[in-house]
């Protein structure tokens, strides 16, 4: 049965691994950080700017979620938004490398990094999207793996990529 909503996109036999999606960019203010920090992470360092400069990280700073998350946005825009995809899963090996800092623009890629079919559920693959993003100074800030479901536009047919 084709799902009405996702017919006319990309399905899992459509992907490639090796398939690099571009992110951004995506410039941060002063406003952004305080923003979000006040509703998610109230850390000093993201909501005061006099004490952001006396900490580690030397000024204003947005939290690494928020880094995670307008990362995400951009993939559902550059990306999941076009594809038939039924989740997230999961990911693994988060590492804020750098802050993102007040002014600081966010831009990166998403590669597609690996792709297998269910083995429990014909009508499913997974894709494992591997994030690189960094800053306006191409300075890495932020790497995750992403691991998301994709439909199988003709769950009979055998096999899929490993």
């Amino acid at each position: 049965m084709t799902n009405p909503i996702t017919k006319d996109r990309r399905h899992f036999e459509d992907l490639t691994v090796g398939e690099t999606i571009p992110l951004g960019p995506l410039k941060v203010s002063k406003a952004d950080i305080i923003e979000f920090a006040t509703e998610f992470d109230p850390f000093p360092f993201h909501l005061d700017e006099k004490a952001a400069k006396e900490s580690l990280l030397g000024g204003l700073a947005a939290s690494g979620w928020q880094t995670g998350a307008l990362s995400l946005r951009m993939l559902v825009d550059a990306f999941l938004s076009k594809i038939a995809s039924m989740g997230g899963l999961g990911f693994t090996d988060l590492k804020w490398k750098r802050p993102l800092m007040k002014d600081d623009t966010l831009s990166g890629t998403a590669t597609i990094t690996s792709l297998r079919r269910s083995v429990s559920h014909a009508n499913m693959g997974i894709v494992t999207i591997g994030f690189d993003m960094r800053n306006q100074k191409n300075q890495q800030v932020m790497t995750l793996n992403l691991t998301n479901l994709v439909e199988v536009r003709d769950p009979s047919a055998a096999g899929g990529v490993q």
